[in-house]
């Protein structure tokens, strides 16, 4: 019975790394915020039948604050050198969302992917608990993306 007890001991030291209801619901609280945010993004290039749309964008802000919490939560202090990596690795991703034709001029994918890379700047600003920054940072890529299509479209191209 010794060892068995050991091994849940053990079991329950590695599993539960959110030991008390303040830091479990902290962590809850900035994943929600952040899959919310990213939804908000994910949606509207949903609704424009984008690649990338509500469930890519949930990940990507969701992945990003993960990755910002987790080194939070055991107390690491250098969580600038995360946040680096998250940037390189969402340049990457964007990178995938951009496609070139044939024509120079005919490149897609650009909004997408920066979309993405400000989903994921979302993402990090709510696992390092910047709410506020958060919601109004998704406000207005929402706004962007959301009205000013129009306006790209009504401006006249020389060449």
């Amino acid at each position: 019975m010794d060892a068995l007890s050991t091994f849940f001991a053990a079991l329950r030291s590695e599993l539960l790394d959110l030991d008390d209801l303040h830091t479990a619901g902290t962590a809850a609280a900035r994943l929600l915020l952040a899959g919310l945010l990213g939804g908000l993004l994910g949606y509207e290039r949903e609704r424009k039948g984008k690649a990338a749309g509500l469930r890519t964008h949930m990940l990507v802000s969701m992945g990003a604050a993960t990755f910002v919490i987790v080194p939070l939560l055991g107390g690491m202090s250098d969580v600038d050198r995360v946040i680096q990596g998250v940037v390189t690795g969402i340049g990457f991703l964007g990178a995938g969302a951009i496609l070139k034709h044939h024509n120079t001029e005919d490149v897609v994918g650009l909004t997408t992917a920066a979309g993405v890379w400000m989903t994921a700047a979302i993402g990090v600003a709510c696992g390092l608990g910047h709410g506020l920054t958060a919601i109004v940072a998704a406000c207005l890529a929402f706004a962007v993306l959301s009205t000013l299509q129009w306006l790209g479209r009504s401006i006249p191209k020389e060449g």
